[in-house]
């Protein structure tokens, strides 16, 4: 079960009014971290033109880069501050981008609604891993794409992303994370098989140096020991079943 007192996620609401202002350290690192995921992602997915889900997009980094890349998207997030800012910025940057408060159990779309869903820094935050792993599927067309990245569930990982990061270095607020929620890289496997999804492989996402004002910027790594990045499809038929 999730300790409440690490998996705070009041933080993204407490940060809201500034979230695209650059003024807070730790929500510029999490705009640092877009570059490096779509670096990766755009080498399965040609966004334009495509329906897109971002889970858990808290004030709309991510949805706005999508966006910048053609794509038709939708953002979902439980912080309905941080959901209020994200429309307010998109509105003021003429970006037609629909934002929704929800959460990933529950998801408020069609079955087969969109061509991918991104879901980043989510699942280890998350009440239900397979009940949202599960929703994920049932809005996903056929053929279509989860690109995420979580957190590893191991000491080293424990250690950097919150005795490190946020005990230490203050880059992330004291409770953002639970470790006991972070997942390890087989776990989240299983739990896309038994969802109908077909996991791709993985590779680690990690700081790269630092830009001019001293923040993390970040990219692709050779471990997966702490944060891993990935994808995973929809058949576009079902798999055939053995023996038969």
């Amino acid at each position: 079960m999730a300790d409440a007192a690490r998996n705070d996620l009041t933080i993204y609401d407490t940060a809201a009014d500034g979230w695209w202002s650059d003024e807070t350290r730790w929500v510029r690192t999490l705009r640092n971290l877009v570059p490096a995921r779509l670096r990766y992602f755009d080498r399965f997915v040609d966004w334009r033109g495509l329906r897109v889900l971002d889970l858990g997009c808290a004030g709309g980094f991510m949805a706005e880069a999508l966006h910048d890349r053609g794509a038709i998207v939708y953002g979902i997030d439980p912080a309905g501050r941080a959901i209020d800012a994200a429309r307010r910025h998109a509105v003021a940057a003429h970006k037609p981008i629909e934002y929704r408060v929800g959460v990933g159990e529950d998801l408020p779309y069609d079955d087969g609604a969109f061509d991918a869903v991104v879901c980043v820094d989510v699942l280890e935050h998350v009440a239900s891993l397979d009940g949202t792993v599960r929703e994920i599927s049932r809005v996903l067309k056929p053929g279509g794409w989860l690109l995420f990245d979580t957190i590893n569930r191991n000491p080293l990982a424990r250690f950097l992303s919150i005795t490190l990061a946020e005990e230490l270095l203050g880059v992330l607020p004291r409770g953002t994370h639970d470790p006991d929620l972070f997942i390890r890289p087989a776990e989240l496997e299983a739990e896309l098989r038994s969802a109908d999804l077909v996991p791709g492989p993985v590779t680690g996402l990690g700081p790269w140096g630092l830009n001019r004002r001293g923040d993390l910027v970040f990219g692709t790594v050779p471990t997966t020991a702490v944060i891993y990045i990935g994808t995973a499809r929809k058949p576009s038929r079902p798999e055939p079943v053995e023996g038969a």
